[in-house]
């Protein structure tokens, strides 16, 4: 399978330029790109539609369907609900901002984010507006979450806040992740020096790293209060993050999504929501940002 993504040679060989026309094609905006990780990577599906809108004389080329898989986030609760609904969505769920970069490709109908604006204090806008003007998408809130220190039982009285996990072996989450960019943000505010903490390898999702310390692998995760309560674990509140899905306008009218959303009207869906300590789904479908 060719990659997603090309890197600055890859591209120059695909266009037969230098690289240098490259960079400066990139500093100008003149071609889809995203900066992950501090380097320059352009979505391949983006490339090929810029290719064929330049080779038509700048008529846009039709976008291609996009397939029905949401992206982004691992939330229990949309977990459960993409099951329980029968919508027909799929889940790849491997982080906010891998989901953002995926989303902008076209290579699902929606994302879940929960990623934090230090300047704003706010979630999910600051970013979505940054990378999605030119996209079709909406973003509509999903859920508020408490987050915070989920850790073994007898460390309640030890831990009370990030300051104190100096010496605890710590389980964390991917860096591409809305959860640990906010940890990292978090810890470096506190003084813990994450570069010298003991840790784990990375878990894949919440449940991954909540069932973790559940196990005894690590001491402590950054996770979410209802994860902590379904597996008896302490928790210490930090903060109240929001959970907000990043859809595409025109699939937000197909039947997957449709049924999705019409399941989160529905008693059942309210019923667990209301079950899972530290949700809140008031907002549920109101609209926080158009394109």
């Amino acid at each position: 399978m060719p990659p997603d993504y090309l890197t600055v040679r890859e591209l120059a060989e695909l266009l037969r330029i230098k690289e240098r026309k490259v960079y400066d094609l990139a500093a100008s905006g003149d071609v889809p790109v995203s900066r992950a990780t501090g380097k320059l990577l352009f979505p391949r599906r983006e490339i090929e539609a810029w290719i064929a809108s330049a080779s038509t004389g700048g008529a846009p080329a039709p976008a291609a369907p996009r397939p029905a898989i949401c992206l982004g986030s691992h939330d229990p609760l949309l977990e459960w609900a993409l099951r329980q609904s029968r919508c027909g969505l799929a889940s790849f769920f491997d982080g906010s901002l891998d989901g953002l970069d995926r989303f902008c490709a076209g290579e699902g109908m929606a994302a879940g984010l929960h990623l934090h604006d230090v300047q704003s204090g706010d979630w999910n806008v600051a970013q979505v507006a940054g990378r999605c003007a030119d996209q079709n998408a909406v973003l509509v809130a999903w859920a508020r979450r408490t987050r915070g220190l989920v850790m073994r039982p007898d460390l309640a009285d030890a831990v009370t806040g990030i300051a104190d996990l100096t010496g605890r072996v710590i389980v964390p989450r991917p860096a591409e992740t809305g959860t640990q960019a906010l940890f990292v943000e978090l810890a470096t505010k506190a003084g813990l020096k994450l570069s010298t903490a003991r840790q784990t390898d990375t878990a894949p999702s919440e449940t991954d790293a909540v069932m973790a310390v559940a196990d005894g692998h690590g001491d402590v995760t950054f996770g979410l209060q209802s994860l902590a309560a379904q597996h008896g674990l302490a928790f210490v509140p930090v903060i109240e993050e929001r959970f907000d899905l990043l859809v595409d306008r025109r699939a937000w009218f197909e039947p997957p999504m449709q049924r999705l959303m019409t399941f989160c009207q529905s008693d059942s869906f309210k019923t667990h929501a209301g079950q899972m300590a530290g949700y809140d789904v008031a907002e549920c479908g109101s609209v926080r940002w158009n394109a």
